[in-house]
């Protein structure tokens, strides 16, 4: 070190020299796909239920699939996806099963596209009529007797869009003459069916399977199966995978939160150069993911939603612990105006709050002030430093950052 300049020759071999605690450490990852699914086998069972008629040469009905995130509704699609294809080599019937992430491919006109390419058509990103991509992907499709199987992940992002390209979809066997297909529907929105077209909600969810989120005890199962092949042999305190699956129990039993977490507690011992995880990573990772997390919900907020939940972290800062609505809409009007921006009405900061709520960003009670009437008090769910860090880096809020909310009277509105 010289004068604040760091010579980073053989910094790489330093690190190199880590001890290595992982066997696999993908293995943790949420992108994995088993062979064995601890607590999914009636879900593997119904949905194999259903495509079994695949193998003998029937259309198999539509299913959708409901669930929480991190409940294992995309490990048991694939999964029995990939044994569908392999027992129908074995029996000589072609089976083709397509997996699309409609995150992704957000898209009539990507979809269509995404799925042609699977079938060898060379169609643009841009620029062709739908139609056009629908019947490239139909002739392409139907060049051959087989059963194809679309399983659309995340299906409700495509309806936002519209709900075109699933009536297509769902009616695309009455063109096929050779091929047929079947779609599998995953997403972890309940009332998503509610927007759809009435006839494609009854042919899309012919058959329904739901995953409930899993307990505790679900959870340690699942990761230690996972931690045998993702770890060397002892590297785990005893305490590591219960505390990993408590913590995860309390997030709705997400399992790729359990997944998550017990994979940072690995890397996190590492860079500690720890030979072993212990307890206190665990709680490093948590803190560390939780962190994260608020960091990307509250980068992505609208700005009106930013700045509702500025005028709590200002409050808190000034040592207001009991936040009333009244207080919080009084300091957002003023940031308004310092910021040029129109001033919403407190009936619709009342319900971005309720969203900031929902989001467990913050905790609004509904409270009694006697002849006052009833007001929400709004107390913080997440740190005020590293909040105030992620507001401030919006342009359009960085000029508030000497901003002080003058001494509150208490409101009771």
């Amino acid at each position: 070190m010289d004068n604040g300049t760091i010579t980073i020759k053989g910094i790489f071999e330093d690190m190199l020299t880590i001890v290595n605690i992982f066997e696999n450490r993908e293995v943790l990852r949420s992108t994995y796909t088993p062979d064995y699914l601890p607590h999914r086998s009636d879900q593997v069972k119904a949905l194999a239920t259903v495509l079994v008629s695949a193998l003998r040469g029937e259309t198999p009905s539509n299913v959708l699939i409901y669930g929480k995130t991190g409940t294992g509704k995309t490990a048991v699609a694939k999964h029995v996806g990939k044994e569908l294809e392999r027992t129908g080599e074995l029996y000589g019937i072609p089976s083709v099963v397509i997996y699309i992430n409609c995150e992704v491919v957000d898209t009539q006109y990507r979809l269509l596209a995404s799925l042609a390419r699977h079938f060898d058509k060379d169609i643009p990103m841009t620029g062709w009529p739908t139609d056009q991509v629908y019947t490239e992907f139909k002739n392409a499709l139907d060049s051959e007797k087989r059963i194809v199987i679309i399983i659309m992940d995340e299906v409700d992002k495509l309806v936002d869009k519209g709900d075109d390209v699933l009536y297509n979809l769902t009616r695309i066997n009455s063109d096929l003459k050779k091929a047929k297909v079947s779609l599998i529907g995953i997403t972890n929105d309940l009332k998503f069916t509610e927007f759809l077209d009435p006839r494609v909600k009854s042919s899309l969810g012919e058959e329904e399977i739901i995953f409930p989120p899993y307990d505790a005890n679900q959870l340690r199962d699942i990761l230690q199966e996972r931690a045998k092949t993702a770890f060397k042999p002892s590297v785990l305190e005893e305490t590591v995978i219960p505390l990993c699956a408590a913590y995860a129990a309390q997030e709705h039993g997400d399992a790729r939160r359990a997944l998550d977490l017990l994979r940072v507690s690995g890397e996190l011992s590492e860079r500690s150069k720890s030979a072993k995880v212990l307890e206190i990573h665990v709680k490093q990772a948590q803190d560390k993911i939780e962190t994260d997390r608020i960091v990307e919900v509250v980068k992505t907020l609208p700005t009106q939603s930013k700045l509702v939940l500025l005028s709590a972290v200002m409050l808190n800062n000034v040592g207001d612990s009991n936040i009333t609505t009244g207080e919080a809409y009084n300091i957002y009007k003023q940031m308004c105006r310092i910021i040029g921006i129109d001033i919403l009405t407190q009936r619709r900061v009342t319900d971005l709050i309720s969203e900031l709520d929902m989001l467990g960003i913050l905790n609004a009670t509904v409270v009694s002030k006697g002849r006052y009437g009833r007001t929400k008090e709004i107390a913080l769910s997440v740190p005020t430093e590293s909040t105030s860090r992620v507001l401030f880096e919006d342009y359009r809020l960085k000029q508030l950052e000497g901003f002080k909310p003058p001494s509150q009277t208490k409101l009771y509105a």
